[in-house]
């Protein structure tokens, strides 16, 4: 008898939403620079004034995601047009205590988070007397607990109303159907009420992840947590509330990720010209960290890309991480999709070593992919599908 084969662990689906347009919004109590860095960030407008509430609908922009592939892919093909991925970055206004009761413009703008799909957490550890802060003093770790207490009381509040419409129907009225989501909903309960804890760091079953997707929970979200500091502060790498800081992500959301950066650091550099620019982070020592926010944003959001590479075009396309390779072909185009026949892939490191798409083929690194081939990161691909009349290449760009 051949040997049985080990069953595959059940694959959990993603907690947030399905889809590649995703965003991550920035998020912070007033005045700790929020509209700075979107501004630097996007190379955009946004008004930065200091009061609170300047910003009150949300300004989004797209940023291109940096990628030495995708620069080596067009310098390689020099073709006529390159379109890089992009993270869609959302300017919230700032959350002052009280936000999910109303207080501030609290709960528009708690909606506006709960439009986004990842946070950008970002803290004030400068002083600066001519921007005063909503609390009186600069404290970033009461920033933090406010901040993260406000999401949690949002999602209690959210979860007690459709808890109660629930026990209604299912606790009362013997709804059997509802009976999976009631349970589900009693272990957030439990978690958000009784536990005070935020519900990403809970271990949910394939049936409770359905049902935190159905109410889409500002607890749920990723967070990444950038600490602003004066550029005084940044160039020398030391602040008194980094270490703080370090210990209270280390307790309310352990594994998340601290990024220290200096909006006016990084706003000196975009006023200056590349050569200018350069001589300036060789006498600081001190490079833009804007590139690793990007991308790190990019990955909590559970998103990567392959490529189409040619002449004509070198394309960035944005898939959702575990994406089979039908279902990428049909971000080029449906008809990809649906006559799905097979994928012919590169991976980009097996191309760059071999110098070329026929060194690589004849190096065996070229393979013939069928629909339950899973696309990694930064493949380089050529679909094959049939159109109806026949074969067709789908080399798109």
């Amino acid at each position: 008898m051949p040997p049985k084969k080990a069953e595959e662990p059940e694959k959990k689906p993603l907690i947030g939403r399905v889809g590649t347009n995703l965003r991550v919004g920035i998020v912070g109590v007033p005045n700790v620079g929020k509209s700075t860095f979107f501004n630097v960030l996007t190379k955009s407008a946004a008004p930065a004034e200091n009061f609170p509430f300047c910003t009150i609908d949300p300004n989004e922009n797209k940023v291109p995601v940096p990628d030495e592939r995708f620069d080596y892919l067009c310098e390689y093909h020099k073709p006529l047009s390159k379109v890089p991925a992009f993270l869609n970055v959302v300017d919230i206004a700032g959350l002052v205590k009280g936000a999910a009761e109303g207080q501030g413009l609290g709960n528009a703008f708690l909606s506006h988070i709960s439009a986004c799909d990842a946070i950008f957490h970002l803290c004030r550890a400068f002083e600066d007397p001519d921007v005063t802060h909503v609390e009186g003093e600069v404290d970033p770790v009461r920033d933090l607990d406010i901040i993260s207490e406000e999401l949690r009381l949002k999602d209690e509040e959210k979860l007690l109303q459709n808890l109660d419409k629930l026990e209604k129907v299912v606790a009362r009225g013997g709804d059997k159907k509802l009976k999976p989501e009631y349970d589900s909903m009693l272990k957030v309960k439990t978690i958000l009420c009784d536990e005070k804890k935020h519900l990403r760091f809970a271990d949910w079953t394939l049936h409770d992840i359905e049902t935190l997707n159905k109410y889409m929970f500002l607890t749920t979200k990723p967070c990444i947590y950038l600490v602003n500091l004066s550029d005084k502060d940044f160039i020398r790498k030391k602040n008194k509330w980094l270490a703080k800081i370090k210990e209270w992500v280390d307790k309310n959301d352990p594994g998340a990720i601290i990024i220290p950066f200096s909006g006016h650091f990084e706003h000196t550099l975009s006023e200056k010209e590349e050569s200018e620019r350069k001589a300036y982070e060789e006498e600081t020592k001190c490079k833009s960290v804007l590139d690793k926010i990007i991308v790190t944003g990019y990955k909590a959001l559970q998103l990567e890309y392959f490529f189409t590479a040619g002449p004509d075009e070198v394309k960035a396309w944005t898939i959702q991480k575990g994406t089979k390779a039908p279902q990428a072909a049909g971000r080029i185009h449906t008809d990809f999709e649906k006559g799905f026949i097979m994928a012919e892939v590169m991976h980009f490191k097996d191309f760059k070593e071999e110098g070329s798409e026929a060194a690589a083929k004849a190096a065996g690194k070229y393979r013939q992919q069928g629909r339950n081939y899973v696309v990694e990161d930064g493949d380089i691909i050529f679909f094959k599908f049939n159109a109806g009349a026949g074969l067709k290449d789908a080399k798109k760009k």
